[in-house]
């Protein structure tokens, strides 16, 4: 196993696509929130990726090397962690030649640009859950997810107790990768979007998808596409298990996070256990 290289100096700079700027007022939603209101679950602000393309040389003078965004496919939340096409870019952000502009012109300053993959769900939009709330015991996706007993109740007040979702979030229903042609797909994705010159992905929730070999097939997949792409982990305790052939290059590090809170507020270590604990 080898880290790639570009990995060890770069400044990541990550980016919340709806809240950062306003490039193109043509896609705007319709009842757009007032720039800088509140944010709510439902309300779209009008941040895309021509307006992260407009700020690139701010972004360069901060010292910036590499963009980590937030979701950008198509999804009907603000957040987009409730994916319905993991092929496509959702409009509310741009179109894909918007995304070939922001991707050239990222590459053209000498960054890199990593994508948010979320596969340990979906959204209830996704056209294989959609199918089979419609269709039920009779779907072709039937074993896509991970289904107790029908109806689903996907809508509607309280915690998605017919089938698993994320943390019981019923907006977010949760892939069964143990069924081979979610597996086919979902590695599709990954390669695709390498393909497509990003360079590398920041896995969500990756410790959710309890077979291992998930990830090593993940990771073969990317390498095969692009040797040299990155792939980070959430992985809130840091455990170093996750780092290695058979996962991902590195960690987001939480830990480090926690202490450094801790730190600057007052309210964990003091300077020297501080030091020692971040050796």
């Amino acid at each position: 196993m080898s880290v790639p290289a570009w990995v060890s100096d770069a400044v990541f700079y990550q980016i919340f696509p709806d809240r950062f700027a306003n490039g193109d007022p043509s896609n705007d939603p319709p009842g757009l929130q007032p720039w800088g209101a509140p944010p709510t679950l439902w309300g779209f602000q009008g941040g895309d990726l021509r307006g992260i393309l407009d700020h690139l040389d701010y972004l360069g003078d901060l010292g910036v090397s590499a963009l980590l965004l937030n979701p950008i496919f198509l999804a009907s939340s603000n957040h987009r962690y409730n994916t319905t096409d993991y092929y496509r870019i959702d409009p509310k952000l741009g179109s894909e030649a918007d995304f070939v502009a922001l991707r050239e012109a990222v590459h053209a300053r000498g960054m890199r640009l990593v994508l948010d993959g979320v596969f340990n769900h979906c959204g209830r939009g996704f056209f294989a859950f959609a199918d089979l709330l419609e269709n039920e015991s009779h779907s072709p996706y039937l074993h896509w997810f991970h289904v107790k007993r029908f109806p689903l109740h996907a809508y509607g007040p309280g915690e998605a107790e017919n089938y698993l979702a994320w943390w019981k979030f019923k907006s977010l229903p949760k892939f069964n990768t143990d069924t081979p042609a979610v597996r086919r797909y979902l590695l599709g994705v990954a390669r695709h979007w390498v393909e497509q010159g990003i360079d590398g992905w920041r896995l969500d929730v990756p410790n959710e998808i309890n077979d291992d070999s998930f990830w090593s097939e993940f990771r073969q997949t990317v390498k095969q596409a692009n040797p040299d792409a990155y792939l980070v982990g959430e992985i809130w305790d840091g455990d170093p298990r996750w780092v290695g052939p058979d996962h991902f290059d590195g960690l987001l590090n939480y830990p480090l996070r926690e202490l450094v809170l801790g730190f600057l507020s007052g309210k964990g270590p003091g300077a020297v256990e501080f030091g020692r604990r971040t050796v």
